[in-house]
């Protein structure tokens, strides 16, 4: 499954341990929107790294899956464009 994952997160230092961590996982979209594709066990463990590097009081993450119909769906406007680099990621 693609997963969305956006952030608002308080402290840079935080910020950039996120973003590192989620450059490892997939591609990033926006400044602070990443696309992964990931399988349910994959999200699990993203999910309890990140957990783990934020500030549950004042930081905030955000996931969302696409199912394969779904992601067919995604539109893009402005610079950049749809992540279709999929064939290469193993999962």
């Amino acid at each position: 499954m693609l997963a969305i994952i956006c952030y608002d997160i308080a402290d840079d230092r935080r910020r950039f341990q996120v973003a590192r961590e989620l450059e490892g996982w997939g591609w990033r979209v926006q400044e602070s929107v990443f696309e992964c594709l990931l399988d349910a066990a994959g999200l699990a463990r993203l999910q309890d790294v990140l957990a783990n590097l934020i500030d549950p009081v004042c930081d905030r993450l955000r996931y969302y899956s696409l199912c394969p119909r779904d992601r067919s769906d995604v539109e893009c406007f402005g610079s950049g464009a749809a992540s279709d680099e999929v064939a290469w990621w193993i999962v």
